[in-house]
């Protein structure tokens, strides 16, 4: 490894706390097409996974055109006024700034939508420690995404992964990248041992100072 690796950031529950509004717009969704709403607390462990499993699960049906439509009646919400339901995690603004000083170059990859994840970066002011924000879609794992940003030549095969869920750390293991995983998101401790990820930190100043 280089001294000095390329930083590849999960958002939700990584950098952000977005659950009132991906929960408000799994619920707008759902209830749109006549299922029940969940209670917000029980969404949690839907942040990370691509929407399209979500609603699969949420709505048990496997019709990929069903499927569809919820998610674009989660979109329809989340456009408007989910993506603003969202908080920085504390010390996350600092600890990027300590990384940009040292001269750390970093990039956001998550598997929401593109333009969305602009939207929140922007919004809260830390478009200008990342090279690019990489967006998922609807069947796009987040190993592929990676494999796509080595393809491309957008990261090299020494970036670390950092992530809050069990699929950031076995998409960096697929793609041969190192991963770190992030304790203040929503996965657990348990998950995250259960797939070993290179390190494991449990604040946002472990960021730089492992970093």
């Amino acid at each position: 490894m280089t001294p000095n690796p390329y930083l590849l950031f999960d958002l939700d529950g990584t950098l952000s706390d977005p659950l009132p509004g991906i929960a408000r717009s799994i619920n707008y969704a759902l209830e749109a097409f006549g299922y029940p709403g969940e209670p917000e607390a029980d969404l949690g462990r839907f942040i990370g996974p691509p929407l399209d499993l979500t609603f699969r699960e949420l709505a048990g049906t496997d019709d990929k055109d069903h499927v569809r439509e919820l998610v674009e009646k989660f979109r329809e919400r989340f456009g408007e006024i989910g993506y603003r339901e969202n908080t920085l995690y504390p010390g996350i603004p600092e600890a990027l700034a300590q990384l940009k000083k040292a001269g750390r170059a970093m990039a956001v990859c998550t598997s929401k939508r593109g333009d969305f994840a602009q939207r929140i970066v922007t919004m809260f002011g830390l478009d200008h420690y990342f090279d690019f924000v990489s967006g998922g879609d609807i069947g796009i794992s987040k190993g592929r995404q990676i494999r796509r940003l080595l393809d491309d030549g957008r990261i090299s095969g020494e970036t670390i992964m950092i992530g809050d869920r069990k699929m950031d750390v076995i998409a960096a293991r697929q793609n041969g990248l190192v991963s770190w995983g992030v304790l203040w998101g929503y996965g657990s401790r348990a998950e995250l041992e259960a797939v070993s990820p290179d390190r494991l930190l449990s604040g946002p100043k472990e960021l730089y100072r492992n970093g």
